[in-house]
């Protein structure tokens, strides 16, 4: 990744933070860096956060809530048929300047918006191998199965076409992976010769402009004065990348950042009592799971997985690692979403009754991988500690798992990718569909091929014929019918072992005003202040 090194971290920040002191400052602690700046290539809430203050959508969610609303589009409207969606374009959005020397010379119109979904869309568009080519969001939505067509009858109008009618399509537009991009800067890094630029040195029309990266330590922003949306009340923006709960919960006790994200819940007491601080938290539209690789034996065999989660105590889990906050899952979907199926019955803690199950399917004794994620996740607060304790329940029913982790980025390819046994991960939903759980994390394509974020790789034709009916219908009745039928299915089967619905805790400096936690598990600064 190419990065503008200005100083060392350290240095860099307290530069940053002295250099502006007439300028009001907004600091947010993350958790990791990013893979890049382009949200169509991420699927990881690390990466598209760290993108998410210079880009703008089509249509976007009212901050807060998963309500859609006008974004780059003013006005759009749906065809009484469900195939033809028109986007009128909101006039005299202008792109920010590059860092890279780059300067628009016209405003925000219909090319930029061919060119951000046939990028994806198009294997002969000259963007879509540059960096890798990989979008697994615009993949697994089933966007190259469900468009016909995009096309501009003028510069200020955008005429999209659908094979079939999508209920979730404008809520789905509405997530990251449909970022609106400039067609220009493309073309001057093109004849520049150096496009990979594109997608680290980001351009965009949001309420902020990217000023500099430096890797593993900070990202910053300042304010677009141009913003369509106004400008805003913070000047300038800045990501101080903390991957320690501990050290992010020092520097904000020390006034170094305003707002954190994933706190250790050993902390979460303390924090409440800070008379600084405050705890702001909602349930989480989120699931944390242990993904059992349907594709390499034993785990192809239902009995087997089925054993394998009987034999982990969940509640051992959720008091040592959730520590309060989070709720045992049955489902895959969160119990906040409609359509949860609260008559599924969950798979009982029960290790006799995996031992006899895995000696009646020929097992006595099994040599695994048992993968846990780097980072901590709000859906998964310590995968360490609850590998280990996975560990411990699975030696006991004759299962010897070895425990293996990677760098957040290798972790997550090479689980998209199946080379693990049995891997932990999770999702936090983008849009407040079941649809979004259900289809992007268990669906298969047309040739059954598990989707990008299918880590069971688990691939089931009534499972997918329910989601599937269940997209394309307009009557809600019938949905949740299908969704309901659908995780019983998930239940039956059991393609990953549900563990947690985590409660989303954020701790928020009482000088910050305007910042409301999403349930969507992202971080939005537009509208936000912080007092002098």
């Amino acid at each position: 990744m190419k990065t503008l090194k200005l100083f060392g971290a350290v240095l860099l920040l307290g530069t940053i933070l002295g250099s502006t002191a007439e300028a009001k400052s907004l600091v947010y602690c993350s958790e990791g860096s990013p893979e890049n700046f382009t949200p169509a290539m991420n699927t990881t809430g690390t990466s598209l956060d760290a993108a998410r203050p210079v880009y703008n959508q089509l249509v976007q969610f009212t901050p807060g809530t998963t309500q859609v609303e006008p974004g780059l589009a003013e006005k759009y409207e749906v065809s009484a048929d469900g195939l033809t969606i028109t986007f009128h374009l909101r006039k005299g959005v202008k792109f920010h300047s590059g860092v890279n020397g780059f300067t628009p010379t016209r405003e925000f119109n219909a090319d930029d918006v061919l060119f951000s979904f046939n990028r994806q869309w198009k294997d002969d568009h000259p963007f879509h191998k540059v960096s890798g080519g990989a979008f697994d969001y615009f993949n697994d939505m089933g966007m190259p199965d469900l468009l016909a067509s995009i096309e501009a009858p003028d510069p200020m109008t955008v005429v999209m076409k659908l094979k079939t009618p999508n209920a979730p399509i404008l809520a789905n537009l509405s997530m990251d992976f449909a970022t609106i991009q400039s067609a220009e800067y493309a073309d001057f890094l093109m004849k520049k010769g150096t496009p990979e630029q594109f997608d680290q040195i980001p351009v965009g029309t949001g309420a902020f402009s990217f000023v500099d990266y430096q890797k593993d330590a900070v990202i910053r922003f300042k304010a677009n004065p141009d913003y369509w949306g106004g400008k805003q009340k913070i000047d300038d923006l800045i990501y101080a990348i903390t991957p320690d709960a501990t050290a992010r919960y020092a520097k904000m006790k020390a006034g170094e950042c305003q707002i954190m994200n994933v706190p250790n819940p050993a902390d979460l007491e303390a924090m409440g009592k800070d008379d600084t601080i405050n705890l702001m938290s909602q349930a989480g539209l989120n699931i944390g799971y242990m993904a059992m690789n349907a594709q390499k034996p034993p785990f192809d065999k239902v009995e087997v997985r089925k054993a394998i989660a009987m034999a982990i105590d969940r509640d051992a889990i959720l008091k040592e690692v959730y520590q309060g906050a989070g709720q045992k899952a049955k489902n895959p979907i969160p119990p906040t979403m409609w359509s949860y199926n609260n008559d599924v019955k969950d798979i009982p803690y029960d290790p006799a009754k995996a031992a006899e199950m895995l000696k009646a399917a020929g097992i006595t004794s099994l040599d695994t991988d048992l993968w846990w994620m780097p980072v901590q996740r709000p859906y998964n607060p310590n995968a360490k500690r609850m590998g280990e304790m996975v560990q411990a329940d699975l030696e006991k029913v004759g299962i010897h798992a070895k425990l293996v982790s990677y760098e957040w980025g290798e972790y997550r390819k090479r689980a998209q990718a199946g080379e693990h046994q049995m891997a932990f991960l999770g999702w936090t939903g983008d849009n407040g569909d079941p649809d979004n759980f259900l289809a992007v994390l268990l669906g298969c394509n047309k040739e059954g091929k598990p989707n990008g974020n299918n880590i069971p790789k688990w691939c089931n034709t009534k499972f997918q014929e329910d989601i599937s009916k269940a997209a394309a219908s307009a009557d809600p009745a019938e949905r949740t019918k299908l969704y309901m039928d659908a995780q019983v299915i998930v239940a039956d089967e059991v393609p990953w072992l549900n563990i947690a619905h985590s409660t989303v805790f954020e701790p928020v400096s009482k000088k910050v005003s305007g910042y409301k936690v999403s349930p969507l598990g992202s971080h939005v600064f537009v509208g936000v202040d912080v007092a002098e």
